[in-house]
């Protein structure tokens, strides 16, 4: 016991080295194998030899030693709880029965259970009957496995078992849990195979006495001094059983009185009531102790002659009283020889061996054929048995009537007259059989594909064949017939078994020729479809000559047929008349053709009239101008808006123009563009059905490429639109979107730079409107220009120029100054005239045009930049134009140059100077320095 004080890490170190080492050295050494083990507590066993052998590794160590080695560092120990504990179980308890439950309390690491822990490392005395299942993280419990049996009597009533854990960071537990098996009463048992049940044999007609001996056993009384009672649970007449277990026969028994087998349930019963049972069969054996008896009734057969060999004629049966269930053993034979007849062995049936022919031999004088048959029931030895059995021949009529020829050809006039002779049979046929009436013979009725009502026999039965029907060779019957007859007459005895013999007569007809070769219309009409390939059948004509036998006809085309692009539109076959297309016929280009058949065979000629009807179909695409286009809009268009005024004019050639459908196929992303209408018209304009959000991420692309499908099903329902003929062109867009400007405008006081920018309206040629409005405006615009130039001549007279030098001289004396010159720099740049953005101006909120490549921009408005005349001054002045070189402020470089958008840049005025300001520059009036003199400075 001095282990337990060693230090942790010395018990740590032991443990380590014997898992390590596993001793083997200290096998070899008993003495001090024996210390060791006493020393430190370890189970260890003895062998044959004396020798103490470690049962297990260190594991086995006692609780103490492996609990003061569990403890976690710096916290506290792995602990199993519910042990150590005393737990019973039931002998022969089923495996997974539950026998005592604990759980795991962790260690302060929280480190969760091994798994395959806990185990069972050490049980006393050994067993496997206990494992440890987990129930879950930290519950578990011991149940029973099965592969031991708990026998209170026999084996172990107590078990040590030593119930051992381990966490994954290595801190263990050891615990004791004693299960005890608990004693249960037990019914009694019978011993071996008796227990499953057992099979006794006894010999039919035995005397009655002993049959078997039961025995069975207590397993509670191990010394069987206890006895036990036995009686069977549902009585019999022919068993009885004494108290001891002694089984007896009542009864004599006999197997053929249907006692073959006896099913018998015994009973045990100890002394506290308990009871147990098994089932004896007792077959009762069957020996050879009955003749086999006949079980047919018949003993006379009659039976007619020439029957063929092989043919069963009668069935003798048998049976052994011995056996009755099976009767196939017995062994039939014919004990007397006879050349006729044999018999199967197997089953009794008898058969026709050879022929039996009752008109020859010994069975002329005697029909009667005597057998006796014999049946054993074993193939020597055993029982046996014989019967006679007697057969009578009958005569049957076996010889058939016949004729010396059985077939007949006969050429006959296609004008025969009815009643004709053709043929009398009755020299040619005869029957051999020598009594009446089987040597008597007749003629049947005359039959025959096609003959019926053409041929019969005068008097009926007699053989002799007349003409009584029409023989005209053009008549459909006989053409249904092949004007070449075939007539069955049958020759048969009038006895049974009225045998028959086939009589064939060929009758041909001699044909005329009567008719000519004709259509079977006066004309004809087809219609094909313009849709239809080349070799599609158009129709088929048909010429006949009533004349038979047919010869054959020609067909051929002989006018009409001919195209724009081919010579022969159709094409026809010589030999069935069936009319086809060479090539794909157009119903725009030729809608009838007017064909001439004619039809030739070796006697006549004959010509029809065919009209072909070209159908028309749906097979031209629709066609629009224009077929692609390239559009640009700007990001801000508004939602509606007709995209550039741009449309769609599409024509069919066999469609009408309410039947087109308008929809945008692959490349219409987030449904931004739309066609209005999108049916039920030719003409359709491209709008724009949804804004663009490339701020929001939505739109990321700018360039659009639209597929237009133009479908001409508008007029279809959606069932008839399954079927139809529908075609669909295509039209390509390109559209691309200009982002708005992100530069913004700024403006400067000084100096000022108007830039003029020049516009040009580029269109498309299909725009025939475009042209139209040009000219028209122009013509406006010239009556507008003449009209102000009058109106200016006008004024010019009216205002006379002393007048206004003296409004200028008093001005200068109220003022006391002059109007300064002012110099405006005009600088025309001519930029590209397309506008395809519009935005507002940040400064003055005012919508402007804009190039979204040049960076051009011009005020929306356009009235506003109109140049204006300042009105005549109060004083008379005349009106004053600016011109070049007026105005304040040093002339402006380049770099200090802006874009003349805005109305609210500094400049002096264009008249007199304020009173107010005394000369001081003020803002300039819009309306008049919106536009400038389009003429440029003197300096450029």
């Amino acid at each position: 016991m001095f282990v337990k004080s060693f230090p942790l890490d010395i018990v740590t170190r032991i443990r380590f080295f014997v898992e390590a080492c596993w001793l083997p050295w200290l096998v070899q050494e008993p003495l001090f194998l024996k210390v060791f083990c006493e020393t430190l507590l370890i189970p260890c066993r003895t062998n044959g030899d004396g020798r103490r052998l470690l049962e297990t590794r260190l594991h086995f160590m006692p609780a103490w030693l492996l609990r003061d080695a569990s403890l976690a560092p710096g916290g506290e120990a792995l602990q199993l709880i519910h042990l150590p504990a005393t737990s019973n179980v039931a002998e022969n308890s089923p495996p997974g029965t539950s026998v005592h439950t604990f759980s795991v309390k962790l260690s302060a690491s929280q480190s969760p259970v091994t798994p395959g822990f806990p185990l069972i490392l050490n049980s006393s005395p050994l067993t496997d009957a206990f494992r440890v299942n987990r129930l879950s993280d930290t519950d578990f419990e011991v149940v029973t496995t099965g592969k031991e049996q708990l026998d209170f009597e026999t084996g172990p009533n107590v078990f040590d078992l030593q119930i051992y854990v381990k966490d994954e960071v290595g801190v263990i537990d050891l615990q004791y849990l004693m299960v005890q098996v608990a004693d249960v009463n037990e019914p009694p048992q019978f011993p071996g195979k008796l227990a499953e049940g057992l099979d006794l044999y006894i010999v039919e007609g035995a005397k009655p006495g002993f049959i078997y001996q039961v025995e069975a056993f207590d397993p509670e009384d191990t010394r069987r001094n206890v006895p036990l009672s036995y009686f069977l649970i549902s009585p019999s007449k022919s068993f009885r059983m004494s108290a001891n277990g002694t089984l007896f026969s009542t009864t004599e028994l006999d197997f053929e009185a249907g006692h073959s087998s006896f099913h018998l349930i015994v009973e045990v019963k100890d002394s506290s009531g308990l009871k147990a049972s098994t089932a004896l069969q007792v077959n009762v054996v069957n020996i050879n102790d009955e003749i086999p008896r006949f079980t047919s009734p018949t003993r006379v057969y009659r039976i007619p002659e020439e029957l063929s060999v092989g043919t069963i004629v009668a069935n003798v049966t048998a049976e052994d009283p011995d056996d009755k269930a099976v009767p196939s053993h017995l062994l039939y034979s014919i004990s007397m020889a006879s050349s006729y007849f044999m018999i199967n062995q197997r089953t009794g049936t008898i058969q026709v061996a050879q022929r039996i022919d009752r008109d020859a031999g010994e069975l002329r004088q005697k029909a009667t054929i005597s057998l006796e048959v014999l049946v054993r029931d074993r193939p020597a030895g055993g029982q046996e048995n014989r019967a006679l059995i007697t057969f009578l021949v009958e005569d049957i009529n076996d010889n058939p009537a016949t004729c010396t020829k059985l077939t007949f050809s006969v050429l006959v006039p296609e004008r025969a007259a009815n009643g004709t002779l053709l043929l009398d049979l009755n020299p040619f046929c005869f029957d051999e059989d020598g009594e009446a009436p089987n040597n008597k013979f007749n003629f049947s009725t005359p039959s025959g594909v096609g003959s019926s009502g053409r041929f019969s026999q005068e008097p009926a039965g007699s053989g002799k064949i007349v003409l009584t029907g029409d023989l005209d060779y053009e008549n459909p019957s006989n053409l249904a017939a092949g004007n070449e007859y075939t007539v069955m007459i049958q020759v048969q005895d009038i006895a049974p078994p009225y045998y028959k013999n086939d009589i064939y007569l060929y009758i041909v007809t001699r044909p005329e020729n009567e008719f000519p070769l004709v259509f079977d219309k006066p004309f004809y009409i087809f219609n094909v479809s313009e849709n239809r390939p080349a070799m599609t059948r158009v129709g088929q004509v048909h010429a006949a000559d009533p004349d038979f036998p047919k010869s054959s006809i020609m067909y051929s085309i002989s006018s009409g047929g001919a195209g724009l692009q081919y010579p022969n539109v159709f094409w026809i076959n010589p030999k069935t008349g069936e009319l086809q297309l060479v090539t794909k016929a157009d119903h725009e280009t030729v809608p009838v053709y007017t064909l001439r058949i004619q039809a030739t065979n070796s006697e006549d000629t004959s010509l029809v009239t065919v009209t072909v009807n070209i159908l028309d179909e749906n097979d031209e695409k629709p066609v629009c101008i224009p077929n692609s286009y390239v559009l640009a809009i700007p990001e801000d268009l508004q939602v509606g808006t007709n995209i550039q005024n741009f449309k769609l004019t599409c024509t069919d050639l066999d469609s009408s123009p309410r039947s087109f459908r308008y929809s945008i196929g692959p490349g219409n992303i987030n449904g931004h563009f739309t066609f209005s209408p999108d049916a039920g018209s030719n003409v359709t304009r491209l709008l724009l059905a949804s804004r663009f959000d490339y701020a929001g991420g939505l739109d990321k692309t700018r360039d659009y490429r639209l597929l237009v499908y133009i479908t001409d099903d508008n007029l279809l329902s959606g069932r008839k639109r399954a079927g139809a003929l529908i075609e669909t062109g295509t039209v390509t867009l390109s559209i691309k979107v200009i982002p708005q400007p992100t530069t913004m405008v700024t403006t400067t006081p000084w100096p000022r730079v108007t830039y003029q920018i020049l516009k040009k309206n580029i269109y498309s040629s299909s725009a025939w409107y475009v042209p139209f409005v040009i000219t028209l405006g122009s013509i406006l615009l010239l009556g507008l220009l003449v009209s102000l130039v009058v109106l200016l001549a006008k004024a010019i007279l009216r205002h006379c120029f002393w007048k206004t030098r003296v409004d200028k001289k008093l001005l200068a004396k109220k003022g006391g100054m002059k109007n300064p010159k002012r110099e405006v720099v005009v600088e025309t740049v001519q930029m590209s005239t397309v506008f395809d953005g519009e935005a507002t101006d940040p400064v003055t909120g005012k919508i402007y045009e804009f190039n979204s490549k040049t960076g051009a921009r011009k005020w929306k408005d356009l009235l506003t930049q109109m140049p204006r005349w300042r009105e005549p001054s109060p004083w008379g002045a005349a009106p004053h134009r600016v011109v070049d070189g007026e105005g304040l402020g040093p002339q402006r470089g380049p770099e200090q140059e802006i874009d003349g958008l805005s109305d609210n840049a500094p400049a002096a005025d264009a008249g007199l100077a304020s009173q107010n300001g005394a000369g001081k520059p003020k803002h300039r009036n819009p309306a008049l320095m919106s536009r400038v003199s389009p003429r440029p400075h003197p300096g450029n």
